[in-house]
């Protein structure tokens, strides 16, 4: 059994944690609300935006933009969102497994496969696997904004018009609730039409014409994309966090409880155990 002196010392090192624990929820708990806050906000525009462009690459020449043109499929990147922290729950791992799954399924069909990755977790990860790791985004959750989704979106339609890749999936945390994050996969390249969009009638009027038009909006729509993803995975984020250190803080009360118990248990046995030798000694001396 432990010294008092040792179980003390336990009871106060748990106690630091918790203390750190319960500072960490806390500024996890108030960077949740700006990041819950401007990721609803954007849901309605970028909703609307997939929309409509799906539709209308439904109802337009496909070979007019390359963004729209669907070729044979045997270079397949994905893009893994994860965060720059830990300490945040399986956030992490559960997009990292859903990736590997994708990636193992493309690579049985015979595809060439390789990573990009936001977040220096997703980073740490792929490095020790085989696939290829073309591109890093590191440290873009500090001040998430949309010139890291323009930057992201320039370089990964360079390299689909370029033919490098054929086929574009991200895979990320979709903030639903504080109690619920869902890894959500998405194919972001090529635009794909809905199926109802393919065989109905009707047709856009465009100003100025759609060989004009679309190679500008195109861009614009998959980085609006891009933005809307990061800021769901930043809210996914901090609310896993919260959870996982309003977990640790509360499975770190349970165990200052047990160990106070222990030592007040070994505390009273060591009274008594005094107490006898005392009695013993004044029963000798009569």
């Amino acid at each position: 059994m432990p010294s008092l002196q040792d179980l003390r010392r336990k009871i106060g090192g748990v106690k630091n944690t918790q203390k750190i624990t319960k500072a960490m929820k806390m500024v996890a708990a108030s960077k949740l609300r700006r990041a819950q806050e401007r990721a609803l906000a954007g849901r309605p525009y970028a909703e609307r935006m997939s929309d409509i462009f799906h539709r209308v690459s439904g109802r337009v020449n496909r070979s007019i933009h390359p963004l729209f043109a669907e070729r044979p499929v045997k270079r397949v990147e994905v893009l893994v969102i994860t965060s720059d922290r830990g300490l945040c729950g399986s956030f992490n791992v559960n997009v990292e497994r859903r990736a590997v799954e994708f990636l193992k399924a493309r690579e049985a069909e015979g595809m060439d496969v390789r990573v990009s990755l936001v977040g220096r977790k997703g980073r740490d990860f792929f490095q020790r696997r085989q696939w290829t790791v073309r591109k890093e985004w590191l440290g873009v959750f500090d001040r998430l904004s949309s010139d890291h989704a323009t930057e992201m979106a320039a370089d990964l339609v360079q390299h689909y018009v370029s033919r490098d890749i054929d086929e574009l999936y991200v895979f990320y945390n979709y903030f639903w609730s504080v109690m619920k994050q869902e890894v959500t996969p998405e194919r972001l390249l090529p635009i794909e039409p809905p199926e109802e969009a393919r065989f109905s009638g009707g047709a856009y009027l465009y100003e100025p014409a759609e060989e004009e038009l679309l190679p500008l909006l195109l861009p614009k729509y998959l980085q609006v994309q891009l933005f809307h993803i990061l800021l769901e995975s930043s809210a996914a984020e901090f609310a896993a966090r919260m959870m996982a250190m309003d977990g640790a803080s509360r499975n770190a009360k349970e165990l200052i409880k047990k160990l106070t118990l222990v030592y007040n248990k070994s505390r009273q046995t060591a009274i008594t155990k005094e107490l006898l030798d005392i009695v013993s000694g004044a029963e000798a001396l009569k």
